[in-house]
């Protein structure tokens, strides 16, 4: 299997990166300076200086799964943590808290819980409108401790995620940071340009890319049969699945992609990450035809936060995402 292979020769060289629901397998260091890990390419996460390999692992797939089952697929998360050698694993983490005390408290938990002393890569996650902008960067914001934290030894580097353009642009141009996780699919990109203006002003501020939705394959169409209950429609067909993420990874200042939730999947992108080649043309235009029709479940979201308003209600209720302050505010 191909995730067993990842996860097993990441265990030996690497480590894991846990991003709040997803696990990112990078590696510190490899015998003989290799720019593989487990077969797949790897490459440096900004300006970290750290290397993770081109796919990553989602940790949401274990949700259904129960401890024992998800302890064997993964081997780094919570109490599995022990026993292994930190050094060698880049550990990560996100909070959906916006203001200093409720990050701190998220920050202390996740700690516990994954029994460590610290994390390598903390983030904000899931940051949608200007509000939470304001109030996470503010007086009294989730990055006063991020800060404190850094001090204390407790994060080495700062990055976070987002799910809307402005939201995205405005937290770059608030803090340097190390990362930002955004959506970056072919289909909404080449469609009406979504992604490419954070690619861009990352890329400015040398700031890494992890580039989540990349097998998105746009959402389910009216009245089409859901063959997976997720809630947005993913690519199945290995050679799709290969041309999206060799797409992704094919843009300016991406460092990683990390796949849908479910573990089969994974082993496609996995098996696509080991035979990466640089995207052609005639792929991109293959690409573009394959994009054409496609519904979006990101654009009136996206085009909401830049009106400046507060969503009122969740825009994708069966989405794990509308957990976050400010979805139902």
């Amino acid at each position: 299997m191909e995730r067993r292979e990842f996860l097993k020769a990441a265990g030996a060289t690497a480590g894991s990166c846990v991003i709040g629901s997803e696990v990112l397998l990078a590696a510190q260091s490899a015998p003989g300076g290799a720019d593989k890990v487990a077969g797949l390419p790897r490459r440096v996460l900004g300006r970290t200086g750290a290397k993770v390999s081109v796919v990553a692992f989602p940790g949401l797939a274990l949700n259904a799964l129960s401890q024992e089952e998800a302890t064997a697929g993964v081997h780094k998360m919570g109490p599995a943590l022990q026993g292994l050698d930190r050094s060698k694993i880049f550990l990560s983490c996100k909070t959906k808290m916006r203001d200093k005390d409720g990050a701190r408290k998220e920050l202390e938990r996740s700690l516990t819980r994954l029994k460590t002393d610290h994390f390598d890569l903390y983030q904000m996650h899931h940051v949608r409108w200007v509000q939470e902008v304001k109030q996470a960067l503010g007086p009294g914001g989730a990055m006063e401790t991020f800060l404190q934290a850094k001090e204390e030894g407790k994060i080495r580097h700062i990055g976070f995620s987002a799910h809307t353009t402005k939201s995205a642009l405005e937290m770059l141009k608030g803090f340097p940071f190390d990362s930002v996780m955004f959506p970056l699919s072919y289909v909404d990109y080449m469609n009406w340009g979504f992604g490419k203006a954070v690619v861009e002003m990352a890329k400015e501020r040398g700031t890494a890319v992890l580039a989540m939705k990349a097998i998105y394959a746009g959402a389910w169409p009216k009245g089409a049969e859901r063959t997976r209950k997720w809630w947005y429609r993913p690519l199945e067909k290995d050679d799709e699945i290969e041309l999206a993420i060799r797409w992704a990874l094919s843009q300016p200042g991406v460092a990683t992609t990390v796949p849908v939730s479910y573990l089969d999947l994974l082993d496609k992108c996995i098996k696509a990450g080991r035979s990466y080649q640089p995207i052609t043309e005639a792929e991109v235009a293959k690409l573009q035809e394959m994009a054409k029709g496609c519904g979006s479940v990101f654009r009136a979201e996206d085009d909401e936060a830049m009106t400046g308003h507060l969503a009122r209600a969740p825009f994708h209720p069966d989405s794990p995402h509308e957990c976050c302050p400010f979805a139902n505010a």
